[in-house]
């Protein structure tokens, strides 16, 4: 006799009841067989809500997730509770991959987990249509709205994935979206809006506390960051913007006697992996990171976490503090604005945002001087075109771009790049380019509101990503002074 949900739940999961939204979410799914859109926070079990339904159902199960590291960790989480799950990707022999889709296309497998670039592979999409696929989830959905117009294009595709896989069910998750976001991504699925129900638990952390400090300069940041570390002896992360801030706060640490880790994306595969385990295991408690050190973190003991420079979104900011405090305990999330930062942001959405004319250039000197760049490297692109910053790096956001539209094949590093294409329409369309330029920039002016306005914390995120009449939160900095409920608190 088939077990329903809450005995699936029990059995392979340990627990005696589902929390928030989850049976819900669940119940439409598994009974009423309709599409969802689940908002809930960092933390609050997302996954389980496709797990659950992927072990109810009869047939196979596609997961796609966007990046390696956290499908793999999934993965590896499933099979220690015996549940037949598996991942396809670059990091796989062919003969492995090859096996995996044998095994996931003869029903050994029930759910697999995939980047959205898979479906490029002829080979694999030729195997999963031999199969009869019950759910697709598609997890951290905001990167199908945030990557799909230019940093991952195959997000923007996902629709079209559906359909070779015979339009299944599908749940899309995410803990940030606000309300465009939110019918991007339903677009995207090619699913009709009346055919989806939106799931949303609004900012249910009650137990984070919301801090924004402005600091002058670097000692008032130490002098914040010291205090914070001598008044939480548990775990904690720093967040910078920059990996070389990184490295010149990681020496005064170190100065300082503090022992910690770094986590950027400088570091190679081996050693960023072992730190991570080192984090998650509790033998190294304080870990200074880039937003590299993202997606995928599950740790339920972190005391706090500070942003030692300004983030570039209240997206970015909100998926960060929320890896604090998964445990229910209290736990601090500290904001260190300081106007330099803003400026280094500023430059960061600049250079991430070539223009039109820039991609052309580019393109033209690719084609015509193939054999002389993948010679000479990336700095031989940088002689010709002409920079005046010496923190310009258009020409590496450029050359991804134009790997991930299918342009070129190779990489110049391995000096075997070739141009295999034309350039697509939307790396020549100016108004498109100059839009996200100008979103990105509202992103970050988001940020600069967050930090200077005197509403509840909780309040001005929950309203951000469009989840009005959240109550003030009684816990924030802008709620309290010294502790203290503020009288407008109070009297609310």
């Amino acid at each position: 006799m088939k077990k329903n949900p809450l005995e699936i739940l029990k059995e392979h999961f340990g627990y005696d009841s589902f929390r928030g939204k989850q049976e819900e979410i669940i119940k439409r799914i598994v009974e009423e067989k309709k599409h969802s859109l689940v908002l809930m926070p960092t933390g609050s079990g997302k996954s389980l809500c496709y797990q659950i339904p992927a072990l109810y159902f009869d047939n196979s199960t596609i997961v796609i997730s966007p990046l390696i590291a956290l499908m793999q960790d999934q993965v590896d989480v499933l099979r220690k509770k015996n549940i037949p799950a598996a991942f396809i990707n670059s990091t796989l022999s062919k003969q492995e991959r090859e096996k995996r889709l044998e095994q996931f296309v003869d029903g050994k497998i029930k759910l697999l987990y995939v980047t959205p670039e898979r479906f490029r592979k002829k080979d694999f999409i030729e195997q999963i249509q031999k199969v009869k696929i019950d759910l697709l989830a598609v997890d951290e959905a905001h990167c199908i709205s945030e990557w799909g117009h230019d940093f991952r294009p195959d997000y923007s595709r996902i629709g079209e994935f559906r359909e070779l896989m015979g339009n299944p069910l599908t749940v899309a998750l995410t803990a940030t979206a606000t309300h465009d976001v939110q019918e991007d991504i339903i677009k995207k699925l090619n699913i009709n809006k009346d055919d989806i129900k939106l799931f949303h638990q609004g900012i249910e952390r009650p137990n984070l506390r919301l801090e924004a400090v402005d600091v002058f300069d670097d000692k008032e940041k130490i002098r914040e960051i010291f205090s914070t570390l001598e008044k939480y002896d548990g775990c904690g992360i720093i967040y910078f913007a920059l990996i070389k801030t990184l490295e010149r706060f990681s020496e005064i640490l170190s100065d300082k006697g503090f022992k910690h880790g770094v986590y950027h994306g400088k570091l190679e595969d081996r050693q960023r992996k072992s730190m991570q385990r080192d984090f998650l295991s509790g033998k190294q408690k304080l870990i200074l990171a880039t937003n590299a050190f993202g997606m995928g973190i599950d740790k339920s003991d972190i005391r706090f976490v500070i942003h030692a420079e300004v983030p570039s979104s209240i997206e970015s900011y909100y998926q960060e503090i929320g890896r604090a405090g998964r445990d229910g305990n209290d736990s601090l999330c500290l904001l260190l604005y300081n106007q330099e930062d803003l400026y280094t942001q500023m430059e960061f959405i600049k250079w991430s945002n070539p223009d039109a004319n820039f991609y052309s250039a580019l393109y033209d000197i690719l084609k015509r001087e193939t054999g002389l760049i993948n010679s000479s490297g990336v700095d031989y692109i940088r002689e010709q075109i002409s920079f005046k910053n010496k923190n310009d790096f258009r020409v590496e956001t450029a050359l991804a771009m134009l790997d991930r539209y299918g342009v070129t094949e190779g990489d110049v590093d391995k000096q075997n790049m070739q141009i295999v294409t034309d350039l697509p329409d939307i790396l020549q369309d100016e108004n498109h380019l100059k839009e996200k330029l100008l979103n990105d920039n509202k992103k970050l002016l988001s940020v600069v509101n967050y930090f200077r306005g005197e509403k509840c914390r909780r309040v001005f995120v929950s309203d951000y990503f469009g989840f009005p009449g959240e109550k003030p939160c009684g816990n924030c900095d802008n709620c309290t002074i010294n502790g203290d409920l503020k009288s407008s608190v109070q009297s609310t």
